[in-house]
């Protein structure tokens, strides 16, 4: 079950890696946080370090294994200019846990690669889909 389960969140990631809308700015803690910028984030040891960590580290809930619940849950982040990820939060779930785990696991996820706007480091929001597949 965890091979097709991994091969499933791989795709999902090919597909819709990450996204960024229009060019936005929020103030957090008199801090301007961007959805668009000159250079993305990236995690420091590679995308593809990154997807085998969420792989490796997410746990497909119990109560979700025994509902049947699949879907792709939506975890919102913001990878700070230092690289540290905050505001970690699910904009869109399919419940049964599985937001709480998405959730959990980007988290606890290493520091990032901070993305730049005009050559400075810069906090940015990303959005990231994580699919829930039972085999």
């Amino acid at each position: 079950m965890k091979s097709f389960f991994s091969y499933t969140l791989i795709s999902a990631f090919s597909i819709i890696c990450f996204s960024c809308s229009t060019a936005k700015k929020e103030p957090l803690n008199d801090e301007i946080i961007y959805e668009t910028v000159d250079t993305m984030p990236q995690p420091t040891d590679g995308i593809q370090t990154f997807f085998s960590y969420i792989m490796d580290n997410l746990k497909y809930p119990e109560k979700a294994k025994i509902m049947g619940i699949e879907g792709k849950v939506f975890v919102e982040f913001v990878v700070n200019k230092d690289g540290s990820i905050s505001d970690v939060q699910v904009i869109k779930g399919i419940g049964a846990g599985c937001d709480q785990e998405a959730k959990r696991v980007v988290s606890e996820s290493k520091n990032w690669i901070p993305g730049e706007k005009d050559g400075s480091p810069v906090n940015v929001k990303l959005t990231l889909p994580i699919t829930f597949k039972l085999s």
